[in-house]
């Protein structure tokens, strides 16, 4: 017995050193010299402070910000998930309804113009999505434009620079990064209407 349990351990020794070290270190070594961005989780930096991810969304909520796609989770990446719903769940259609009276609510003058983007109002499946259409940017210039006091040609010019193309020109959709978004909204110069707190205060 002892005769194959020897190389049988041996075997568990070896495979154990070289995929549970040797292969990980190496892809991470790899990972880390060919693509050192992603490696380090996409993190993105202003002034040398590190602000977030562009994989991970954040809750935006003051008016002259971008606001993202709502999130299950409340945007926290280790509680990432959906709230699993049905399209027929009361809940659900709850949610729904709340979110476009406080949408409606608090962009008057884009609730005028058309519909709400359906993804304004429903969640994405990790609740973490960072990316909104360019559509559902641009529904909510209006309210940005007036909080900021700069004109909505100005944010469609914006939105458009930052839209990223499908995936190899096949797979997705066209979409923009609202953290990309609003770091050079941040970094335009502000032109606050009297009275008014400047954004992000």
């Amino acid at each position: 017995m002892l005769k194959e349990l020897k190389p049988a351990l041996m075997m568990l020794v070896v495979l154990t050193i070289i995929t549970g070290a040797l292969y990980p270190l190496a892809v991470s070594g790899l990972a880390w010299a060919l693509f050192p961005t992603q490696a380090h989780g996409s993190l993105v930096t202003r002034d040398g402070e590190v602000v977030g991810s562009t994989l991970i969304a954040q809750g935006f909520t003051e008016p002259g910000h971008f606001q993202p796609r709502p999130s299950a989770a409340d945007y926290k990446a280790e509680a990432s998930g959906a709230s699993n719903y049905g399209p027929t769940s009361g809940p659900l259609i709850d949610q729904v309804k709340a979110r476009i009276d406080a949408l409606r609510a608090a962009n008057p003058d884009a609730a005028a113009r058309g519909p709400i983007p359906v993804e304004l109002v429903t969640a994405s499946g990790s609740g973490l999505d960072p990316h909104l259409s360019p559509g559902a940017a641009l529904w909510q210039a209006p309210r940005i434009a007036a909080a900021r006091g700069i004109p909505e040609a100005q944010l469609r010019t914006l939105v458009s620079s930052l839209t990223e193309g499908r995936t190899l020109g096949l797979f997705g959709e066209p979409r923009v990064n609202v953290l990309a978004l609003n770091l050079a909204l941040d970094a335009l110069p502000a032109v606050v209407p009297d009275g008014a707190e400047p954004p992000g205060t």
